[in-house]
Formats: structure tokens, C-alpha cells, sequence
């Protein structure tokens, strides 16, 4: 599940185009033009909200103090979009509780840029609550798995597989990728390694094996832990993996990377 965003603008031409940067770097979006967008927040809980200095039918920064006045939006991050760059607007907009500005017209770079530096920010105590509030929590900092607030054991390979796939929640991964990236340079290992791996982790974390809710299956692909799961880490913590720092998008790794082992490939079924 892609992180969501609302863009609040009232020229219709700036809403396409952040809608369309921020979509192509991965995000979903929902665009507003006018109207109360806080029933809709509610409902959906979007994970950063871009709001235009001036709406059509009131202030932006009125609607700022709405959000942080929410008991369930005030932590919701809040991004200002600014007409002009008079230094007075940036003040209002962070002391009415924004979390950063950007200035129209803005570059695509600039604005997807802006929006991963923000969404960073979250702070460890934030990171607790939302674990508090998931259902499944992959902790690095312990090597600990939690399940609706019961640890559950996990081996050492376990742990390392099901961090690597909450790492990247939302990305399919084939069984050679995984192969790489978590069992290494280890010896007399198969694409069915991964696949006994997944099972083991399933009979321990999922309600009903036969019908996984967090750890999905990818018919002809590989596997996938869905976004419903929280991973924990420190910081600074950041991930060097192939999928991360490679110059291609993490499909083509899922096919490039086979070559290097020539592994038999067998069909991944549920």
C-alpha cells in the first residue's frame, strides 16, 4: 500500500501536476480544488497533506489549525504551497503548525524531494504509537516480532527475511532477489529455501496460513509483505540493499539478479 497524500489547491493545473510527480515517484494521491477535506482525511488518514496558502473557500492556514486541533489528524504532516516567497507567509505557515513550504511554480524534483525529506522527520515516540497501533511490528532495534502485541519467535533467517521484506513494504520480490539478499553467499540453497522460509514465518504470524493477510504471495512472481505491518528502526538506519541502491527499479532486479545464480526457476504458487 502506497503512502497517501491530499493536494488542497485551488487552480486545478497545479493539482495535475503535483498529482502527477507524486504518483510517478510512487505515492497515491487524491487532489481537492475546494470543499471540507477533513471528513475525508478522517476516513482515509493520508500521510501528509499539501495545502495551498489560499483556498477558494477559506485559508489554508485556518485549515492547518483545524488539523492540529483533530485528536486523530494533529500528527497528520502538514506542507504549505506558497504563491510567492515573501518571508511573512513562511512564518505564518510554520507557526500555524506547518511542517515545511514550498514556493509555485515548483519543480517535480523539488516537490517529490520536499515530501521524502518531510515524511523522514517521523520521530522515534511516533513510531512507537504507530506501532502501538498496528497489528504486526517488525522491530530491528530488538530483532523482535510482534503480532497484535504478542512476541513471536523467530529464528535468526526468519527475522532477516521478514525485516528485508518490511524494508520495502508494498514491493514484490522473486524468490532470487530474496535468495540474495538474505541468504547471501550461503551454500546448497534453493528458490524453494525461500519458499520454506515464507511458510515457517506464516504458521507463526498469520491468523489463517491458508489465506495470508500481511505476507502475500504474488502468483508467478514472488512475495510481498503488505503496508497493514510497521517496521521499526533506528533513526539514522538507512538500507544498502540491492534494491535500494541499484539504478534500476526493483522489477527489473527481480529478473536481473537470476542470472548471476542460474537457479532453476519454479513457479511460485500460494
Amino acid at each position: 500500500m502506497r503512502q497517501l497524500i491530499f493536494v488542497m489547491d485551488g487552480e486545478i493545473e497545479t493539482c495535475q501536476v503535483a498529482r502527477q510527480c507524486l504518483e510517478e515517484a510512487g505515492y497515491a494521491v487524491r487532489t481537492f480544488s475546494s470543499g471540507d477535506v477533513i471528513a475525508d482525511a478522517e476516513e482515509d488518514r493520508p500521510q501528509l497533506m499539501l495545502i495551498s496558502l489560499m483556498l477558494p473557500d477559506g485559508s489554508g492556514l485556518t485549515l492547518c489549525r483545524r488539523i492540529r486541533e483533530h485528536a486523530s489528524l494533529a500528527r497528520t504532516t502538514v506542507m504549505f504551497l506558497l504563491a510567492d516567497a515573501v518571508e511573512e507567509h513562511r512564518i505564518l505557515a510554520l507557526e500555524c503548525g506547518g511542517d515545511d513550504c514550498i514556493v509555485k511554480p515548483f519543480s517535480p524534483r523539488e516537490l517529490v524531494a520536499r515530501v521524502q525529506a518531510v515524511l523522514r522527520r517521523l520521530s522515534p515516540v511516533d513510531m512507537l504509537r504507530d506501532a502501538q497501533a498496528a497489528e504486526l511490528v517488525i522491530d530491528s532495534w530488538a530483532m523482535k516480532v510482534s503480532v497484535r502485541g504478542s512476541e513471536v519467535p523467530t529464528t535468526s533467517l526468519e527475522f532477516r527475511l521478514i525485516e528485508y521484506l518490511a524494508r520495502h513494504r508494498g514491493q514484490v520480490f522473486t524468490r532470487d532477489v530474496l535468495l540474495d539478499a538474505v541468504w547471501g553467499d550461503m551454500q546448497f540453497v534453493t528458490p524453494r529455501s525461500v519458499d520454506a522460509c515464507i511458510r515457517r514465518i506464516r504458521g507463526k504470524i498469520e491468523p489463517d496460513r491458508s489465506r495470508p493477510t500481511y505476507l502475500k504471495t504474488i502468483r508467478g512472481v514472488g512475495y510481498r509483505l503488505d503496508a497493514i505491518a510497521t517496521w521499526q528502526s533506528t533513526p539514522s538506519e538507512g538500507c544498502d540493499c540491492i534494491a535500494c541502491t541499484s539504478a534500476v527499479g526493483a522489477s527489473q532486479l527481480s529478473y536481473a539478479s537470476g542470472a548471476r545464480r542460474r537457479r532453476t526457476s519454479v513457479p511460485v504458487k500460494n
